[in-house]
């Protein structure tokens, strides 16, 4: 669970020499040696430039370039170079053209003749491939041979790449390096004019193998197929099958494990996939990719997979990783389509990425694995475009699993997380520079977004952010952002912004224009603006917020690369591979490192003993001590059991876990010893025993922790609290202790009956039970010796007795089916002979099951006695019945025990029965269908008027026509009376054949367009002027509808200004009144507010006198009664005035039904021709709608203000507020756009 994140990144420009004429780099190659960089240009320019140079102060200014050298290779006019590599043996370059010479250029030799041939080759050269040890090139020529030579330019094998060349065909090979000239016969050609394909080798890491890709020969052009070689003898141990291969990407991770190719995807599907093939030519794996893929390469740790993608506007160097059987996403940069880029990973620095572009600028951007789990233990993995969300405190999912996912417009290229005061907040920015924000609910409600997948909407701003490389939230209104401007994938949507260029810290101010709702996550509405930019001169490598003074932050500069993991300005660990922060504190006070080594060594170090410098002495310098004689609980580590497991987060508090993630991906979580008696004795110092002891009981740790921490004598002062808050955990304890430390003793088993006595609630059974054993002891007379180790059976009963209630104890011994002692029990109790004998010697009669069976009766213990009931016999299967009709609850466990269909029918019609009684008319209809009762399922369908139900049960009794019609009439009746004229719309028409009564009923409905279609379909042409006619009446009604509740609007809103306009000088009156009293004296002054309080309608407050002090219970109860019943209706003067005529206003809005409706009519009024009558319906639905949102708006903007403007609140300036803003949302689509007026 890790996240990529770009922390360094410097873009410079390389001064071209001839710029101007169009010169564009083509090849790099680097030097580990001495950590430089060579291009080479279209122009045969070669440029050196050391890595160095973007380390130097002053790269971050807006001018700065790339400083280099550059030497011309000379060419023969008409040719070019076609390969590039650096040979560290002889400090030399490499270069084949494609008129077939190999050249050697030494680049730290100034003289004319630092260029020398040495070799040509017939057809040109394709590609050369160095292998990693140095010693061996390979070289693939145009006509297709594939030729291995050593340093010394001597040739150890050649061979052609197309299967059917014959042995004898040769490339005229000449090598002049050493003086010798050596002429091979060439004696068989092949037309290769179609030029332009590309033959690259790739070698594997150890350099044993390599591979080639090569056109299928025999077949059609776009087949390739991949060879593998063996190094030493040249023979080649396998190919692939024949694919379409996209391109000639061919790239063998350097760990050897996989070979990565490009094809298109199977079945079809034009998307492109990326390829993994074994080293004996199958397939292993693949993932889509979404654009065209122009170029692959691995890091030298194999851990990372970089290509070169076409997206269509704009190209992209993208970076996936592998996990757990998933390939993600991690990075995306993107830049101009016409700079063409490319790049090389560092050969020494896994996560060093080195791009350039056509027009020469370089950059070096450098990456580091970060944690994806946050402070609050919740895991965000980054996958292209998604954020997959896992809080890992309610469960540990391994990715590629997730609880829900945030979808983004674009590729996720990092993000920052604000964790404080009970709010969750998420800032991403993407590769487009847009920024998105998303507020997610408490982390309690959760569970209920499983598998959900949110769309996160960018944030509106008037201008670009450039490219972000660090983000960190301030406050949760305020973010601070480190961008760069002016550099090909700073912007690839518009040009320089204001003419920014360079690196800029920007504070970014965020507001919310939507609601935010408790629970709810929200994803849009929200704003972004730049409220402050400094130009930044030094390199920034991270930021983070000031703990300690708010809206300010830490800013890091680079000052040199460093490995160690510092603190406090002290090295912590030098050999450090993963960290995380631990707080057992309620504040997220950081209490503890979490420190894995590269050793796989585990450290819980205290954050006190590095401030005190105690690490040396405590944790020995973080290594395995192997003389170490101390006991392994005195270790100060853990071994960690999987070689290269990394920490990736914790739990904090009482939970107490580090989160591990091996290299396989799957998740761990252990309990430090350390850690867990920290929260148990945090626990114990807030007086928290009941967590603490939950905790011990847990872990497996010695209870006398509980005690022995604060001392005898301290926690007896406790001890009252301590069994209160434990209590069932105390007797639990006990008798474990008694149990496992007290030997055999009357008294122990005394004790042990009164823990299971006094539990909440009490162990009964338990207690008889171990009565049980000591009676079946005293009856056998065995043992007599062991004997005087328990209290006798009857001294143990008499102390159950005196310690629990009589009765409970008697129907604890009922319920053990033991009736002999539970007659024991009931001769102690002192219960009368005549009560309980009679009882117990009807249940002795019976047979085992039915004794069982009405024992629970008794006890009503209901499930036990149907299944003793049920293991009776079919003699019994009434007496289950009127058990199960009894308690309706057990009919799914009768289901479950009779498996006979014949005998389950009963039951579920009695179900059925049962459900139809309690009003369950829906599921009664499904158990009736289920046992095949139609009859009663078509009366319980038609009981909730679900007519589709009726007549597809209909359909199964085969009813005869007439049956159903007249079925059909009824149900149409009734939904007609029910309000619902659209149902029996569709009644009338697909079951009575009643079109007459189906138009008209379709007109009640407002489904005007369905009516019209009906009438034509059925060519009833005298209906169509009753539609007309319907439609034109229904939008007179509603246009005078719409003026009135225009009029309406004006009315509420002018009575709801002026009672908050008297309500707030009312409220300017109080204000002045108390705090000119607040002269007098006490007594005075609390008269005076006692008297103000409730003297007007226009306060919230209420009036107090001594009889409102006496009022009873009942009186409150029926005042609030009354209040409840008339909420909704607007009282003049009342106190809650202005609240009800908000809440009249917002009632007065269209629904989504009304709306469907409304444009349905308008639809259908356009039809009929009737273009005025549409024109004004919708000019006067659209004036009521505006007035209607607007009022609500000014209401709300009113409703919080202490003033109200006179000029600015009014009903005419939000009307054309919401016009202006609302024009194109969702509730104006019911509108005609031929009626739309121009803006």
């Amino acid at each position: 669970m890790k996240n990529l994140k770009l922390f360094w990144e410097v873009p410079l420009r390389l001064s071209l020499q001839f710029h101007s004429d169009g010169e564009t780099l083509r090849f790099c190659a680097f030097d580990i040696d001495r950590n430089r960089l060579f291009f080479l240009s279209s122009h045969n320019l070669i440029y050196t430039s050391h890595l160095s140079s973007f380390h130097d102060n002053g790269v971050w200014s807006r001018n700065a370039s790339l400083a280099a050298d550059a030497v011309t290779v000379r060419l023969d006019p008409g040719d070019s170079v076609t390969s590039f590599d650096y040979l560290m043996e002889k400090e030399a370059l490499l270069l084949g053209t494609s008129n077939g010479l190999l050249l050697l250029h030494t680049v730290d030799d100034d003289d004319d003749d630092a260029t020398q041939v040495v070799g040509r080759l017939d057809g040109g050269v394709n590609a050369v491939s160095l292998s990693p040890d140095g010693e061996l090139v390979a070289v693939t020529t145009g006509f297709a041979q594939l030729l291995v030579m050593t340093l010394d330019w001597d040739v150890l094998y050649e061979t052609p790449l197309r299967d059917g060349v014959p042995e004898d065909y040769h490339v005229n090979l000449m090598l002049s390096s050493i003086g010798i000239v050596i002429f091979c016969e060439f004696v068989f050609c092949f037309d290769f004019s179609g030029g332009g394909n590309s033959l690259p080798v790739s070698w594997r890491g150890d350099g044993k193998y390599f591979a080639t890709m090569s056109d299928a020969c025999g077949s059609d052009s776009l087949l390739k197929e991949i060879k593998v070689w063996e190094r030493d003898s040249g023979a080649m141990l396998a190919s692939s099958k024949q694919e379409s291969f996209a391109g000639s990407i061919l790239e063998w991770m350097p760990s050897g494990a996989k070979i990565a190719a490009v094809c298109g995807g199977k079945d079809g599907n034009e998307c492109p996939s990326v390829v993994f093939f074994e080293r004996n030519g199958l397939e292993r794996s693949r993932f889509g990719v979404d654009a065209r893929v122009k170029f692959l390469k691995w890091n030298c740790s194999s851990d990372l997979l970089a290509g070169v993608v076409d997206c269509g506007n704009y190209d992209a160097v993208r970076i996936w990783c592998f996990s757990n059987n998933h390939w993600y996403l991690k990075h995306e940069i993107r830049y101009l389509k016409r700079d063409e880029v490319r790049f090389i990973w560092n050969p020494t620095k896994p996560l060093q990425l080195i791009c350039w572009t056509l027009g020469g600028q370089v950059t070096v951007s450098n990456f580091v694995w970060v944690t994806a789990v946050m402070e609050n233990s919740v895991a965000l993995v980054v996958d292209g475009s998604n954020v997959h969300v896992t809080p890992l405190s309610l469960s540990l999912m391994p990715p590629p699993m997730y609880l829900f996912s945030l979808k983004f417009s674009s590729h996720v290229r990092g993000m920052a997380v604000y964790c404080k005061n009970s709010k969750n907040q998420l800032a991403v920015y993407l590769s487009d520079s847009s920024l998105c924000v998303v507020e997610l609910p408490s982390i309690e409600t959760w569970e209920e977004l499983e598998g959900t997948e949110f769309s996160v909407e960018a944030s509106h701003t008037e201008m670009t952010f450039g490219s972000i490389l660090h983000l960190e939230w301030l406050d949760s209104h305020k973010i601070l952002a480190i961008s760069h401007y002016g550099f090909s994938h700073s912007n690839q949507t518009s040009s320089t912004v204001g003419g920014l260029q360079g690196f800029y810290l920007q504070e970014v101010e965020l507001e919310c224009s939507e609601d935010l709702v408790p629970g709810l996550l929200t994803s849009s509405g929200w704003h972004a603006t730049v409220s402050k930019r400094n130009t930044l001169e030094d390199l920034v490598v991270g930021i983070t917020s000031n703990p300690v003074s708010k809206h300010s932050a830490y800013v890091q500069l680079s000052r040199g690369e460093i490995q160690e993991l510092h603190a406090n300005g002290r090295i912590v660990c030098n050999n450090c591979s993963s960290f995380s922060f631990y707080s057992n504190l309620a504040d997220q006070v950081i209490t503890h490192l979490i420190l894995a080594t590269k050793q796989d060594l585990l450290f819980i170090v205290d954050i006190v003993d590095i401030f005190n410098g105690e690490l040396d002495s405590k944790y020995n310098n973080f290594v395995r001590i192997i003389n170490n004689r101390r006991k392994e609980e005195n270790e100060s580590y853990i071994n960690i059991w999987e070689r290269g497991a990394k920490v990736v987060g914790v739990l904090h508090g009482d939970e107490a876990a580090v989160i591990l993630q091996t290299n396989r991906g799957n998740l761990e979580c252990i309990y430090p010893r350390k850690l867990v008696l920290v929260s148990i004795i945090n626990a114990l110092v807030q007086k928290r025993f009941r967590d603490a002891l939950l905790m011990v009981r847990r872990h497996r740790i010695d209870f006398n922790v509980v005690v022995d921490y604060c001392g005898w004598q301290a926690f007896s002062q406790s001890a009252s609290e301590f069994v209160r808050q434990v209590n069932n955990l105390v007797l639990m304890a006990v008798r474990k202790a008694l149990e496992d430390h007290i030997t055999e003793s009357p008294a122990r088993e005394l004790c042990i009956l009164t823990t299971l006595a006094r539990s909440d609630p009490p162990l009964l059974e338990d207690a008889l039970k171990r009565i049980k054993i000591i009676r079946e002891k005293e009856l056998s007379h065995v043992d007599d010796q062991g004997r005087m180790s328990y209290p006798s059976a009857e001294e143990a009963l008499k102390h159950l007795l005196w310690l629990a209630d009589s009765d409970a104890v008697y129907e604890a011994a009922l319920g053990l089916y033991d009736l002999n002692l539970a007659a024991i029990v009931a001769l102690n109790a002192q219960k009368d002979p005549k009560e309980f004998l009679p009882f117990l010697q009807e249940l002795e009669r019976m047979p085992n099951l039915i004794m069982q069976y009405n024992i629970d009766l008794r006890l009503k213990r209901f499930e036990k006695a149907l299944r003793h009931i049920a293991s009776a016999g079919d003699s019994y299967y009434d007496d289950c019945m009127t058990l199960v009709k009894t308690n309706p609850q057990l009919f799914p466990l009768a289901l479950q025990l009779f498996n006979d269909h014949t005998k389950q029918m009963p039951f579920l019609e009695a179900w059925g029965d049962y459900l139809s009684n309690e009003k369950c008319f829906e599921d009664a209809a499904t158990i009736y269908l289920s046992c095949f009762n139609l009859d009663k399922a078509l009366k319980s369908y038609r009981a909730i008027s679900n007519w589709s139900g009726v007549l597809t049960v209909a359909g199964f009794l085969n009813l005869e026509k007439d049956e159903i019609l007249n079925l059909a009439s009824e149900i149409c009746e009734e939904l007609q009376a029910l309000g619902k004229p659209g149902e029996a719309a569709k009644i009338a028409l697909e079951y009575c054949g009643d079109v007459n009564t189906g138009v008209n009923l379709l007109i009640s409905a407002r489904e005007w367009e369905e009516a019209l279609r009906v009438v034509f379909m059925h060519r009833r042409e005298d209906l169509i002027k009753t539609v007309k006619n319907a439609s034109v009446e229904c939008a007179s009604s509603l246009s005078g509808e719409y003026e009135e509740g225009l009029e309406k609007v004006g009315k509420y809103l002018a009575r709801y200004l002026a009672v908050r306009q008297r309500r707030l000088l009312l409220a300017a009156k109080l204000r002045s009144e108390e705090l000119a009293a607040s002269d007098l004296d006490d007594d005075a002054a609390s008269e005076t507010s006692s008297n103000f309080s409730g003297m007007s309608a226009y306060t919230t407050g209420t009036r107090k006198s001594s009889a409102a002090s006496i009022s009873s219970a009942a009186t409150s109860k029926a005042r609030d009664t009354r209040r409840q019943r008339k909420r909704g209706k607007i009282r003049p003067g009342s106190p809650d005035e202005e609240m009800a005529l908000v809440d009249h206003l917002k009632g007065m809005s269209l629904t989504v039904e009304a709306r469907r409706e409304l444009k349905t009519l308008l639809v259908a009024l356009m039809m009929f021709g009737e273009g005025e009558t549409c024109r004004k319906l919708q000019q006067t639905g659209e004036n009521f709608q505006l007035s209607q949102m607007a009022a609500v708006r000014l209401a709300e903007d009113t409703i919080s203000c202490d003033t109200i403007n006179e000029y600015e609140h009014t009903l005419e300036k939000y009307t054309q507020k919401v016009r202006t803003e609302m024009h194109k949302s969702e509730a104006f689509s019911w509108r005609l756009r031929v009626f739309l007026s121009y803006e």
